[in-house]
């Protein structure tokens, strides 16, 4: 990994930031020779279509899903 000052980074910031996302390596900063943070690339970034409909046929609906599970008749909040 390529290590650079803390200097050096804030001097050319945006060079070094451009340069670590083209190559996806990453540079660590140092201040006084010991690491200070490490620059990586950014994970890929998912596209929202992806995920829509994705789980579509994994699942089976069995039985009446609208319905209340109990009857009526016995919640007691309605017999008043």
């Amino acid at each position: 990994m390529e290590e650079i000052s803390i200097s050096e980074f804030k001097a050319k910031c945006l060079a070094i930031l451009e340069r670590v996302r083209k190559t996806r390596k990453p540079v660590r900063i140092t201040r006084f020779g010991k690491p200070v943070a490490e620059v990586v690339a950014p994970s890929p970034v998912k596209d929202r279509a992806e995920w829509i409909g994705s789980m579509k046929g994994q699942m089976e609906i069995i039985g009446d899903i609208v319905s209340p599970v109990i009857d009526e008749n016995d919640i007691e909040a309605l017999q008043d």
